[in-house]
């Protein structure tokens, strides 16, 4: 089947297709928020949590840069977190969509 053969209407509205796109949009959606909440915290607490901010941690290093390290920790997390789901379930649901395709079972 090539690619110009494909219905990609019919693919759009198959239930399948429309809960693999619903779960993923939902895990999305839901690393997005915490990684834009986690980034603002730096900046509030940058301006509101001075005094915490400002407590040394070790030398010249305080509570306020590691906080700002940290921010590359969680982004490597979330990196991390979402292409084990997507290996685990996302990509599992492609492949057996796909596959219906490529069977001629859905049209």
């Amino acid at each position: 089947m090539s690619k110009s053969n494909i219905n990609w209407m019919a693919i759009d509205a198959h239930p399948k297709f429309q809960a693999l796109h619903r779960k993923k949009t939902f895990f999305l959606w839901g690393l997005m928020v915490f990684s834009i909440i986690y980034y603002f915290m730096l900046p509030i607490g940058a301006a509101y949590y001075q005094d915490l901010f400002k407590t040394k941690v070790w030398g010249v290093v305080n509570v306020g840069i590691l906080f700002a390290l940290s921010e590359f920790v969680v982004a490597w997390t979330i990196a991390f977190v979402y292409s084990k789901k997507a290996n685990a379930e996302f990509d599992v649901s492609a492949q057996e969509i796909i596959n219906e395709v490529k069977s001629g079972r859905m049209q």
